[in-house]
């Protein structure tokens, strides 16, 4: 099983230096250097490039021959970020190995879903981080979610709770 990375978490969890929390899953990390191109703001961008010398990630994954086929579903003529982990969710689906999606972009989350992949965002993966790794606890979990709010999400005050209750 492989998880597969989009700009969206990498810049929430990147600004509050929470990007740690990708490595908590006993599953391979892919983050497409697309999508690594998008993360320039700082501090974000300076966490990412952490993340990937302390951590084995996939940045270059073996997609060449699915691009066009994302591209096609995406109506897109570029390769984009959002063209290389649609071509990842292709590659993984012919594999007929399990992909789990991290996003919060709408249009993305909804094609990996019909592709059959897992989707979460960053408060699904803040939530099952708590769940699944001892060392970070539901109080840690619910003052990320809270954090990541604060630094530009911005998310509506039912929408924060629901999230924090979903950590619960």
């Amino acid at each position: 099983m492989s998880i597969y990375v989009d700009a969206t978490p990498l810049y929430d969890l990147g600004q509050i230096g929470e990007l740690e929390l990708l490595a908590s899953f006993d599953t391979d990390l892919v983050i497409p250097q697309r999508v690594i191109d998008e993360i320039t703001v700082e501090p974000a961008a300076t966490n990412l490039e952490r993340l990937l010398d302390e951590q084995p990630v996939e940045t270059a994954p073996d997609i060449e021959a699915w691009i066009d086929d994302a591209k096609r579903l995406l109506d897109v003529t570029e390769g984009t970020s959002d063209v290389a982990l649609i071509a990842c969710l292709l590659a993984a689906r012919d594999d007929d190995e399990d992909a789990i999606l991290v996003s919060d972009d709408r249009r993305l989350r909804a094609l990996a879903e019909g592709l059959g992949a897992t989707v979460t965002g960053t408060f699904g993966l803040t939530a099952r981080a708590s769940m699944d790794d001892k060392y970070f606890s539901v109080t840690q979990a619910k003052r990320v979610i809270r954090r990541t709010d604060h630094h530009g999400l911005q998310m509506t005050g039912q929408l924060r709770e629901r999230a924090i209750g979903e950590v619960d």
